[in-house]
């Protein structure tokens, strides 16, 4: 069975909805596997059915790496629940990590401890994104590389194209460059270059825009983290006013009220298309080993979906299939 590394102790609400997510993952998962639980077990273990127990380990640890500190400290302090958690997948007593804790922390620490995919120079945070037609596109990098040259964009496209084929189970997907303009030659000198080098991938469909992302028109979306994060935190909000504005307009009209009531199933189903819990958290693709990084806010359903995400990432050959594939276009 696949052993998985959870910091217990990470996220914004503290170990509970996390432990609950993990409970949630291993109950409603006919395919066992085992759980280890980084954290202050005092704070968490009554939350852990006793039919579960046996899957699940705990190794003690209280000191929390928190979200106002520097990721360049993480390596510095190596009793953190974030530092032991991704050293028990450095010494192969797991398999995988998934945390909601400071995501600058888990990302420096994975690639420095864990290590790089050979070919791969710039690990990239990918996300995914609802479509108009009930899809999703791959993003990626949505903020671990502000700063990007020609090559790192080319082998997110690289690594993004195996994910979405091997883990998100697409057939041939298309990679798009995400732009201000379809043409080719529209962009920063960067995208430019990475425009040239894109061409070579046979999926590659050329530029897109914001737009697209949502069309179902391209399954993996190429920027940088800088365009990528804004990208993402402007979706989440522009999510949540379009919630907020259906139900204070609702709230106005009487006729609007006894539509919703009648809409209730449809709504619900919208809700649960655009929630980030949905989706689990984010995959951290060109380290050696997987890597899940969560909303700080996660809830125990965000917990399970990313657990789950772990357990589909081991499952497939990426790794493999992304060195395979860089060596080959290099």
């Amino acid at each position: 069975m696949h052993t998985i590394a959870v910091d217990a102790m990470g996220g914004d609400h503290g170990p509970i909805p996390i432990v609950d997510g993990v409970v949630l993952a291993l109950k409603k998962s006919k395919q066992k596997f085992n759980i280890i639980l980084v954290g202050k077990s005092i704070d968490f273990s009554h939350r852990i059915p006793k039919k579960l127990q046996q899957y699940i380990e705990i190794v003690e640890c209280d000191d929390v790496f928190s979200m106002s500190e520097s990721a360049t400290d993480a390596l510095k302090r190596k009793n953190s629940t974030i530092y032991k958690a991704v050293e028990l997948v450095k010494e192969k007593r797991a398999k995988a990590i998934v945390s909601a804790g400071h995501s600058g922390a888990t990302m420096s620490l994975a690639t420095l401890r864990i290590g790089r995919i050979k070919g791969v120079t710039r690990p990239a945070i990918a996300t995914l994104m609802p479509t108009a037609t009930g899809g999703r596109s791959l993003v990626l990098d949505v903020g671990a590389n502000v700063d990007c040259k020609s090559e790192h964009l080319f082998e997110f496209g690289v690594m993004g194209y195996e994910y979405a084929k091997d883990v998100l189970g697409v057939e041939n997907p298309r990679i798009g460059l995400l732009s201000n303009g379809e043409e080719e030659s529209k962009g920063t000198e960067i995208t430019k270059d990475a425009h040239k080098l894109l061409k070579a991938h046979p999926s590659f469909i050329g530029n897109v825009e914001g737009s697209d992302i949502f069309n179902d028109s391209v399954d993996v979306v190429v920027c940088d983290g800088f365009v990528g994060n804004i990208l993402l935190k402007t979706s989440e909000g522009v999510a949540s006013s379009i919630s907020k504005l259906i139900k204070l307009n609702i709230k106005r009209s009487p006729t609007a009220l006894t539509g919703a009531l009648l809409m209730r199933k449809v709504f619900k189903l919208l809700k649960k298309q655009i929630d980030y819990a949905e989706y689990g958290g984010a995959p951290l693709i060109g380290v050696k080993d997987c890597t899940i990084i969560c909303h700080g806010k996660s809830n125990k359903i965000a917990i399970k979906n990313a657990i789950y995400q772990a357990r589909d990432f081991l499952e497939s050959d990426i790794n493999e299939d992304i060195e395979n594939s860089l060596a080959k276009y290099s």
